[in-house]
């Protein structure tokens, strides 16, 4: 694992690209989207693949605040784990261990254990990927446009190593909006466990759940 120490001179997210909000990220998206749909075969066959090679530089994870080698990960992820997060693959619906997980806790990244979600902000969207409304802080993840299957999407990644967790959405409950479909893959689970004497919560710790 290398650590990144050099501080970004603007207000960047993790991998020191200029943070931008999901608001931003739609509309310019959207923008491009539907410049892209008129035009020619052939340009569009040219500019999407020019618009990946430079999506690829933007999102270049050596440059994150954490950074580990394709050997490492390979070793320490799963296959699965590791076509989602280093891939953007995505798992199959209802598919993924955390879908219907109901216990309170924490939702990490699962590469690097940066803290995501909490399980109070979690809702059954039976879209059959984890669904939260909310997330523990802004900082915590960035957005970009994903062009991906001949549709516009927002893509969400985790600020501190890059990975990708899934995708946000505006259909979400109060008091967001927001829908942010996460794959169980990415994510690692910490299970809230109260002291033995049970006071209060500033005694409750953290403990994994190996479920």
């Amino acid at each position: 694992m290398i650590l990144n120490l050099q501080e970004p001179k603007e207000a960047t997210d993790g991998c020191g690209h200029k943070k931008q909000s999901s608001e931003t990220v739609t509309q310019a998206g959207l923008l491009q989207f539907q410049t892209v749909r008129h035009m020619s075969p052939i340009l569009l066959y040219l500019c999407t693949v020019l618009g990946f090679t430079a999506a690829g530089s933007r999102r270049d994870k050596k440059t994150c605040k954490v950074v580990f080698t394709q050997e490492e990960l390979r070793k320490r992820l799963t296959p699965l784990q590791y076509h989602v997060t280093q891939e953007k693959g995505t798992e199959s619906a209802f598919a993924g261990e955390y879908t219907h997980n109901t216990a309170d806790g924490q939702y990490q990244c699962v590469v690097c254990g940066a803290a995501l979600f909490k399980s109070e902000k979690k809702f059954d969207s039976n879209s059959g990927w984890p669904s939260f409304y909310d997330v523990i802080k802004s900082e915590a993840i960035s957005f970009s446009d994903d062009f991906s299957y001949g549709m516009h999407r927002v893509e969400v990644s985790c600020n501190q190593c890059g990975a990708h967790l899934g995708h946000i959405f505006d259909d979400g409950p109060r008091p967001t909006g927001k829908r942010y479909c996460i794959n169980s893959a990415s994510l690692n689970f910490v299970k809230e466990v109260p002291d033995a004497a049970g006071e209060g919560d500033a005694s409750t710790s953290l403990e994994k759940n190996q479920l």
